[in-house]
């Protein structure tokens, strides 16, 4: 008798629909045709056109320290320490005792969903907000439960609607200051609402400020959470992706923050996790302290950039049908259009007929009419023409 064979089966983790989306394929037609196409999805700092100091950055890569091995589940001391003269930049005093240092926020937030939820807890996050949590949420077998933001003359946090989500497997609240790709800024008062959320339900506190360096108006920046009092347990999330423009180097880092008696035993687990992984390689460790000091010069480009292209886009969609939501901080830009079809389909037809590609705004957790949302970061050969186009449809 011959034995029948039986294949693996998988996680049901990663149950995810591999299908090709129209917008997808369209892009991928577009290209395979050769005809031109602006990406206003371009994200990544280092392929539009700004300016680093290359010898600097390559030069920080050849420390000898490098070459020895000493591990330490919270990084390099001084690494760790450049960290805290950051902070200290935005007027907040850290210890170095408590950071961790992660290749990436995506970890960090793996560490914390690990050390605070078990399988099916809830960490409750804003809604827009950037796809990539529902991911790591699944892979860690954590629940991600929506609250939103409001729009009226700029957006806010709906603390009503927040605590009507929260359940007894509610274990903490994740925020992004700015916000991604609202470039909303958490204001004093709704820090201080959720910190007497937290604190009312036990709840700890994520907050994830990749973009804080990225201010876009004269009275828009907002201080660090790493600033004040922190009356809950408080993580701070950030790392060398947006703050010197570095996302190739793969350095981040988790601040804790939080009453005495909390805190500690949130150190000492975080450090088992850390220490389980060991995954900072020595090499960017000893070249962090170097390329947070000159973020500077990046950070200056990427805001005139910014502003420069919010000012060039305000002005190509006047009079037309699609207007923009106002952003405080950040490298995105929302735009509210006539909610007559599905926002893919919008997507789908300006990149077929206009060679133009964007976010379709469901991809953020917007409605599914009514929205497109497009980063401020292409270079200045690329969005005028793209602006256009967006106008055109839309006039």
């Amino acid at each position: 008798m011959i034995a029948m064979s039986k294949t693996p089966d998988f996680s049901t983790r990663t149950s995810w629909d591999f299908a090709e989306t129209d917008l997808v394929r369209a892009v991928r037609q577009r290209r395979a045709a050769g005809l031109p196409l602006y990406d206003l999805t371009a994200s990544n700092p280092t392929r539009c056109g700004f300016q680093y100091d290359d010898d600097a950055i390559l030069a920080a890569l050849a420390q000898p320290q490098a070459l020895t091995y000493d591990p330490d589940p919270h990084g390099m001391l001084a690494a760790r320490q450049a960290v805290c003269r950051y902070y200290a930049d935005h007027g907040a005093k850290l210890d170095p005792a408590h950071v961790f240092l992660t290749p990436s926020t995506s970890e960090a937030y793996s560490y914390l969903f690990r050390v605070l939820c078990d399988p099916g807890d809830e960490v409750l996050i804003a809604q827009p907000s950037y796809p990539l949590f529902d991911f790591l949420a699944q892979i860690d077998n954590v629940r991600l439960i929506p609250y939103p933001l409001f729009y009226d003359h700029g957006w806010r946090l709906d603390a009503a609607a927040l605590r009507q989500k929260i359940t007894p497997r509610t274990r903490a609240i994740a925020v992004v200051h700015p916000n991604n790709p609202t470039g909303h800024f958490t204001k004093s008062d709704e820090r201080k609402e959720l910190e007497s959320i937290c604190e009312a339900h036990g709840l700890a506190l994520i907050v994830d400020e990749v973009f804080l360096d990225y201010p876009l108006g004269d009275n828009s920046a907002s201080p660090s959470f790493a600033c004040g009092e922190h009356p809950v347990l408080t993580f701070v999330l950030s790392g060398l992706s947006k703050i010197a423009a570095l996302p190739q180097m793969k350095a981040a880092w988790i601040a804790a923050f939080g009453p005495a008696a909390i805190l500690e035993p949130a150190l000492q687990r975080i450090e088992v996790v850390a220490d389980t992984f060991l995954s900072m390689n020595a090499p960017v460790q000893c070249a962090l302290p170097v390329w947070l000091e000159c973020r500077g010069g990046i950070q200056r480009q990427i805001i005139d950039r910014v502003r420069h292209n919010l000012a060039l886009l305000d002005k190509t969609l006047s009079g037309t049908q699609a207007s923009r939501f106002e952003v405080e901080g950040g490298w995105y830009a929302v735009l509210r259009i006539p909610a007559i079809e599905p926002d893919e389909a919008v997507a789908v037809r300006l990149v077929s007929k206009f060679g133009v590609e964007l976010h379709p705004g469901h991809f953020f957790g917007f409605p599914a009419s009514g929205w497109l949302v497009l980063s401020l970061l292409p270079k200045e050969s690329e969005k005028a023409d793209a602006y256009r186009s967006i106008a055109l449809c839309f006039k």
